[in-house]
């Protein structure tokens, strides 16, 4: 066994397998950039390398500063997690050149892999089936028209390179298909630089099942069941448990096999996962299944596995890549119970699941039987645009799938984040959900459920006992400063009968004027921009900076108050206030100071978590004041252009809307 592990990754996965690693007995090494100096990884680790300041590309996806920094701090070993370099077979062979050892597959066998027609080709000679289509080398768009008509429609086509749903497209009709390989091959070669594609006949509301396999360097190779990862988004998983609902053991048997046959072709060795599209079951019989894809690394779902084997796998992983054998063989391999994986985001379900950025004020996480999370942050966390915005994973093993579903949904409602907003009331709703607790999913569930999908409104009434609390303060402040009734404005009267207050608010980003009155000894009543709101049940209140996050219901609705220059320039503008709705980087500004803008012109583009925002006015009018610039990193919350209504806002002549 070595002595030392580099772990080449961040969050929740890094301080995952250095909980494995030190139990151990190993010396761990974090990296960590300039952006994750708020995040716990590091710190749990013996020692920690800063790589950079904060872009992947300049960090974490940084073949030579990883490498650098094993060698430069004497790692034996390398854990690369998964996601950045994990599938890299150049990232491997680069750690062997420098002498550590890659606790991953041989380089030849992610190549095998990582091409879909390659892989294809290699499981079609190993007898697992793969879903009728061509996968062959020849591209020439009439040929592959005539290829599509002897598949027949519906089929897709996809990038023989990537995955992520990039570089796919679902072709309905023949007319279409010209249209469709274009747009496909372009797709492709923007993402992954090649263009080449392949051709599959289109199994219609597949589920998504995945087999874990392991192998060592003896040559031997076993799987330790299934997984359903079928509820997606966006090509994403979401939901996954173990095991499949619904999977008869004959069929499970046979996709156990299959899995290790693949593994097998390739000359794998280590932790992988074969993945298999299910198609709906045919009458009197189990449903037919075909190969998608093997992923040549640890993946996100892992846990479900490890708990109803109570295995280790990333244990197996470390000493498998130390030279020794698997611990158990197939016939030693049983399973206990259900257990189900939820993946916590910092995102807004509510606005097409916009990453959220910013400061965790406060992180709390459940405990209790059949309950594990493991979590990448802490409170006091910055939540960047930099990276992939996972939290945290929460995990329910119960002796039965509703005992594990009832655990799980226990464990949303006392799970706490406050500052970024996540989407744990939108998984709560989705587990909740009929078809879901009968195990009635397939791929496109979530795109049937969301536009129906209940989630619990934060209501303005949640609001109401902060803006009185704050106003309350602010009001014995100031008498306390003035000492006496003489000098105040707030209508208080001598007779005690009611005195009034009020204060600039932000309601969620918006700008509001918030009135409280005490009326003859009565309770305070609230007013939002002149209409009355009744308080709310008691919710859980997390104070910020300058801000209440109020939590109810793994919903979360944000209360501003702001100093009083910001109090002047939200009166002047009224609504054309535009903020950075997360932390990210600029990429280009459409708008000048002067310009004359209709409302829902675009004003500039935000690049935050891997994807492109654009912001655009939210009234008609004149622009202000841009104080943002082109590559500047903003801050979520931060005013990034001012726009005069239109009302105030005198056309120059010649000045087009829009300009």
């Amino acid at each position: 066994m070595f002595r030392s592990l580099l772990v080449a990754n961040r969050g929740e996965i890094a301080r995952r397998i250095i909980r494995t690693a030190r139990r151990m007995g190993l010396r761990t090494i974090a990296v960590a950039t300039e952006a994750d100096r708020s995040w716990p990884h590091w710190r749990e680790a013996d020692e920690a390398v800063f790589i950079g300041s904060g872009p992947a590309s300049e960090s974490y996806l940084s073949l030579e500063r990883i490498v650098a920094a094993a060698r430069d701090n004497g790692a034996d070993a390398l854990h690369p997690g998964y996601g950045f370099l994990s599938e890299n077979a150049g990232f491997a062979e680069a750690c062997a050149d420098a002498g550590l050892i890659f606790v991953g597959p041989p380089p030849a066998a992610m190549r095998a892999m990582g091409s879909k027609a390659e892989a294809k080709r290699l499981m079609v000679q190993a007898g697992v089936p793969v879903v009728p289509g061509y996968h062959g080398e020849r591209q020439e768009a009439g040929f592959l028209r005539q290829k599509a008509y002897e598949i027949g429609y519906p089929l897709l086509v996809k990038a023989v390179a990537g995955g992520g749903g990039r570089g796919m497209r679902r072709v309905d009709r023949a007319v279409d298909f010209d249209a469709a390989l274009e747009s496909a091959r372009r797709e492709a070669q923007n993402a992954f630089g090649d263009d080449r594609v392949l051709l599959e006949r289109y199994v219609g509301n597949p589920r998504h099942i995945e087999i874990q396999v392991f192998a060592d360097g003896a040559g031997r190779t076993i799987h330790l069941g299934e997984r359903d990862c079928s509820v997606q988004r966006r090509h994403q998983k979401v939901i996954e448990e173990a095991p499949a609902p619904g999977i008869s053991a004959a069929l499970r048997m046979a996709m156990g096999q299959a899995a290790v046959r693949a593994a097998e072709a390739v000359g794998y060795c280590g932790a992988g996962t074969v993945e298999f599209v299910l198609e709906p079951p045919k009458a009197n019989g189990d449903p037919a299944f075909f190969f998608l894809e093997m992923n040549t690394r640890l993946q996100v779902e892992h846990p479900v596995t490890e708990m109803v084997t109570g295995f280790d796998i990333v244990e197996w992983q470390i000493r498998v890549a130390a030279g020794e054998a698997l611990p158990v063989g197939q016939e030693d391999v049983r399973f206990e119970g259900h257990a189900v994986e939820v993946r916590l985001y910092a995102e807004d379900p509510r606005h097409d699941f916009r990453p959220s950025t910013g400061r965790i004020w406060a992180a709390a996480f459940p405990e209790g039987p059949g309950i594990r999370v493991d979590s990448g942050v802490a409170e006091g966390s910055v939540v960047s645009p930099f990276y992939d915005s996972m939290l945290a994973k929460v995990i329910a093993h119960g002796a039965d799938r509703a005992e594990a579903l009832a655990r799980l949904r226990g464990a949303l409602v006392e799970t706490t984040i406050a500052g970024p907003k996540t989407n744990i009331a939108f998984l709560s709703a989705v587990t909740g959900h009929p078809d879901f607790a009968a195990g009635s999913v397939d791929t496109g569930f979530l795109d049937r459920i969301l536009p129906v999908l209940a989630l619990p409104e934060p209501g303005l009434g949640s609001a109401a006992p902060v803006v009185a609390g704050r106003i309350a303060a602010e009001a014995a402040q100031a008498a306390e400063r003035v000492r006496g009734p003489w000098a105040r404005t707030d209508a208080f009267e001598l007779t005690g009968l009611g005195r009034r207050q009020t204060l600039a608010v932000e309601i969620e980003g918006r700008p509001a004027e918030a009135i409280i009155a005490w009326h003859h000894g009565g309770p305070a009543v609230v007013e939002l921009d002149g209409t009355r709101i009744e308080p709310a049940p008691p919710a859980k209140v997390v104070w910020g900076d300058k801000c209440a996050f109020v939590l109810a219901e793994g919903e979360q609705l944000a209360v501003g108050f702001s100093d009083a220059l910001d109090r002047a320039v939200g009166l002047a503008v009224d609504g054309g206030i535009v903020h950075a709705p997360m932390h990210g980087k600029v990429l280009h500004v459409a708008v000048a100071e002067g310009d004359i803008v209709a409302q829902g012109a675009p004003l500039f583009a935000l690049e935050a978590m891997k994807m492109e925002h654009t912001l655009v006015a939210p009234i008609a009018g004149r622009v202000a004041k841009v104080r943002i610039t082109p590559g500047e990193q903003v801050e979520e919350g931060a005013v990034a252009i001012l726009i005069e209504p239109a009302a105030e806002a005198e056309p120059a002549a010649g000045e087009a809307a829009g300009a």
